[in-house]
């Protein structure tokens, strides 16, 4: 069989357009990783910074015996990644215990309180049920550090940031060092 310089021509075309195709499909594939790599790395950063935010505020004295809690409200990958990365670690005494929560408790008995995103439309509800309590509620939505929340993440330029609303971290009694003050965007009411 003869092959004429048309048909290598097309033939090669077509090699070259299913490489191409190859490439891109390679490509998204590998930023689709990466973009899955990045959420996770995100709820990593998160863990860590929710157990460094412990030696930067201070809770009430009755609130410094037993289990130190962090609840976590709605599926999270964060939940898990709290349990591996404060497992058998402490605040002062108290060992750190890390529980699932519902948005639907009668009662909220822990130090810290995470509502994922999911659960961000329970938030002013959570925030009047713990009112009054040391519990430090964190978020993780825009515009909820002005709804209820003390310690909202966000992000901007596609850097992690937090947002500290001062008036609802001092009406739940506890103390934030300047340190931690001074790396946030302060939000008032």
């Amino acid at each position: 069989m003869l092959i004429t310089p048309i048909e290598t021509g097309l033939n090669m075309k077509k090699s070259i357009e299913i490489l191409c195709l190859l490439c891109l499909t390679s490509i998204l594939s590998l930023s689709i990783n990466k973009v899955q790599a990045q959420q996770e790395t995100d709820y990593t950063i998160h863990a860590t910074i929710i157990h460094r935010f412990t030696k930067y505020i201070d809770w009430p004295a009755y609130k410094k015996s037993g289990d130190f809690i962090i609840g976590v409200v709605g599926d999270s990958p964060l939940y898990d990644e709290l349990k591996s990365f404060t497992a058998n670690k402490t605040v002062g005494n108290q060992k750190i215990v890390v529980s699932k929560m519902t948005s639907s408790e009668s009662y909220y008995n822990c130090h810290i309180l995470f509502i994922s995103e999911e659960e961000s439309g329970s938030l002013k509800r959570i925030a009047a049920l713990t009112a009054g309590t040391s519990v430090l509620i964190i978020t993780e939505y825009n515009g909820l550090a002005r709804q209820g929340s003390c310690i909202n993440f966000i992000t901007i330029n596609q850097r992690l940031k937090l947002e500290i609303n001062k008036s609802n971290v001092a009406q739940r009694s506890l103390h934030i060092a300047s340190e931690l003050l001074d790396l946030a965007i302060i939000i008032k009411n």
